[in-house]
């Protein structure tokens, strides 16, 4: 078992890409990547260090059953880590977002997740410059950067490959 796992929730498929991509730029260093309905709380924690990503669905929610995907998802999985200690644990995020079909909510997903690994304890790594986006709001802002990598599958797909080049270099020192 590697020291980082690597998990993702999708609706699309896209979410799952994208950590195939990160897995293979990691090389051995990380696990393989697992949709977290594939899992259980005991084996997400049993890494010292995550990388995970989700879309964003509708006005910035998690994908789950409540998003209406026909699959559990981020939403059922992190109220099973509200009673769980993160304490040590080393988080960063990554996700995906339409700033053109939906500029009020861009990447807004990462939030709830960002919120709900934070206050179990995790330590919060992997901001992202906000410039070379251009939307109306997104709750996945802090000051001018994201809480993780924003990537936009729909309308940047072209710059996908250099900014998860980019953020796993600013990542790295961090993580390993």
């Amino acid at each position: 078992m590697a020291n980082i796992g690597i998990f993702f929730g999708t609706d699309t498929g896209k979410t799952r890409k994208i950590a195939k991509q990160i897995h293979q730029k990691l090389g051995g260093l990380a696990d393989a990547p697992v949709n977290i309905n594939r899992t259980d709380v005991d084996t997400f924690l049993s890494y010292p260090v995550l990388i995970l990503g989700t879309p964003t669905l509708g006005d910035g929610q998690l994908p789950g059953l409540a998003a209406g995907c026909e699959d559990e998802s981020w939403s059922e999985f992190v109220t099973q880590l509200q009673s769980e200690s993160l304490r040590g644990k080393t988080v960063a995020l990554f996700g995906l977002g339409d700033q053109v079909g939906y500029p009020d909510n861009f990447a807004s997903g990462l939030r709830p997740l960002y919120d709900t690994l934070k206050s179990c304890g995790a330590q919060m790594v992997g901001h992202w410059p906000n410039e070379g986006y251009t939307f109306g709001s997104s709750s996945a802002l802090e000051a001018d950067n994201f809480i993780g990598l924003v990537l936009d599958q729909d309308n940047q797909y072209d710059l996908t490959d250099e900014r998860i080049e980019a953020w796993l270099d600013t990542l790295k020192p961090l993580i390993l």
